[in-house]
């Protein structure tokens, strides 16, 4: 690869998570890896991407680009990326990194006002000379030498100064940003997301994009009981999620005929209950229809009615279709958490209706029993009305934010 003056670009060293404890199959993940990352780099012009020595170099033209942080930004949202350090390159020569070194040190006492140090170095190259620790003293004093304020601190410096030599080039840096690790998207099959308006589901998704799942979606909506912002709520909020998994394909479905069906003909108390059961069937002639290997829901233990215990072993009875629940053992603060963490959580808590809350029993069935629930569907042409759901869908590709 041509290379442009040293240090006339900015450089992002990206670190992979997971991805480097796979084996044989570590070269597939990283390709995975780069190719997304290249993707979402495509809006930035002077950008380019590229796998080194084991690790994945961004360099960034800085007449174009004098602001690194929007690429930093989005380099973060890649699943796959353990850590981010924008650093400094050098060639790999004690004198060279010496010089580097300091000059990197005197824009770290200008911008943060650095009063302490200390070098941290390794030899990615065994072939160096050098050991490690002398790496590390010889830069220390070169530091200390160009950089009169200075003084070293091993135990609790201002900065780390970290010096990573390898064959041809060496790197310079401070900061380990942290990225949500995780493993790139596509390695790890396609799921079909039941996506609501609420604060769970959108959290689930982006929790199973995390483990490299490819993502479609479905929603239901109870119109004209529900309203057409309600439903463009959810498509914002899947544009949010889709920042970090891609766009994906979501298909609506009206379920009020279904639900007036079950009102009309089954107990009350558990029409909450035949309706998911009814949400689940449909997600699952979905997910059958577009490759899909499971279903992921937002649900959460205890939560609400239909996800007690009992309530979610009946729900799973009506689909052969595993089921992925990564909320399911944790606490709601801890979910509100990362809502607000991926930005979620302001669109998810606008207040609109939800098709779940229409027709909602005073008292629904917390502990169901499968034999009266498959009684209550003996009165019901489950199988026409779940055709005439899904051939009514509509098809919204959905883009990020």
């Amino acid at each position: 690869m041509e290379q442009k003056s040293l240090n006339s670009e900015h450089i992002l060293i990206v670190r992979c998570g997971e991805v480097a404890l796979k084996g044989t199959n570590k070269p597939y993940f990283e390709r995975m890896l780069l190719d997304r990352i290249k993707k979402l780099l495509k809006k930035f012009d002077g950008v380019q991407a590229y796998r080194h020595e084991g690790l994945i170099f961004v360099r960034a033209d800085k007449e174009l680009n004098p602001d690194l942080k929007p690429i930093i930004r989005e380099v973060g949202k890649v699943f796959g990326v353990a850590s981010i350090s924008p650093a400094m390159e050098s060639e790999s020569n004690m004198e060279a990194i010496g010089r580097t070194a300091v000059e990197y040190m005197l824009r770290a006492i200008e911008e943060r006002g650095v009063k302490t140090f200390k070098v941290e170095a390794k030899r990615a190259d065994k072939n160096v000379p050098v050991k490690s620790p002398d790496i590390s003293r010889q830069i220390g004093a070169a530091v200390l030498k160009g950089c009169k304020v200075l003084k070293v601190d091993v135990h609790d410096p201002d900065c780390r100064l970290f010096v990573d030599v390898r064959h041809d080039l060496s790197y310079i840096y401070q900061d380990k940003i942290p990225g949500y690790g995780g493993l790139p998207l596509g390695t790890n099959g396609k799921g079909m997301t039941l996506l609501s308006g609420g604060i769970d589901s959108p959290v689930a998704t982006w929790m199973m994009a995390k483990r490299g799942m490819l993502i479609e979606a479905v929603h239901f909506h109870s119109y004209p009981y529900t309203s057409q912002r309600a439903q463009e709520k959810v498509e914002e909020l899947a544009s949010l999620v889709a920042t970090y998994c891609g766009r994906f394909k979501m298909h609506v479905i009206n379920l009020l005929p279904i639900q007036e069906q079950i009102v009309q003909n089954c107990p009350e108390e558990e029409t909450t209950i035949l309706v998911r059961r009814f949400m689940m069937r449909i997600a699952e002639r979905l997910a059958k229809d577009t490759g899909c290997d499971m279903l992921i829901t937002g649900e959460n233990l205890g939560q609400v009615a239909s996800q007690t215990a009992e309530a979610l072993v009946v729900t799973d009875a009506s689909v052969q279709m595993p089921v992925m629940r990564p909320l399911i053992g944790m606490d709601k603060v801890d979910i509100m958490d990362l809502a607000q963490e991926i930005g979620t959580y302001e669109k998810s808590i606008e207040p609109y209706e939800d098709c779940c809350t229409v027709f909602l029993p005073k008292h629904p069935a917390t502990k169901p029993k499968l034999d009266r629930i498959l009684h209550s569907e003996s009165k019901l042409d489950c199988e026409t009305l779940i055709e005439a759901a899904v051939a009514s869908e509509e098809i919204i590709e959905i883009r990020p934010a």
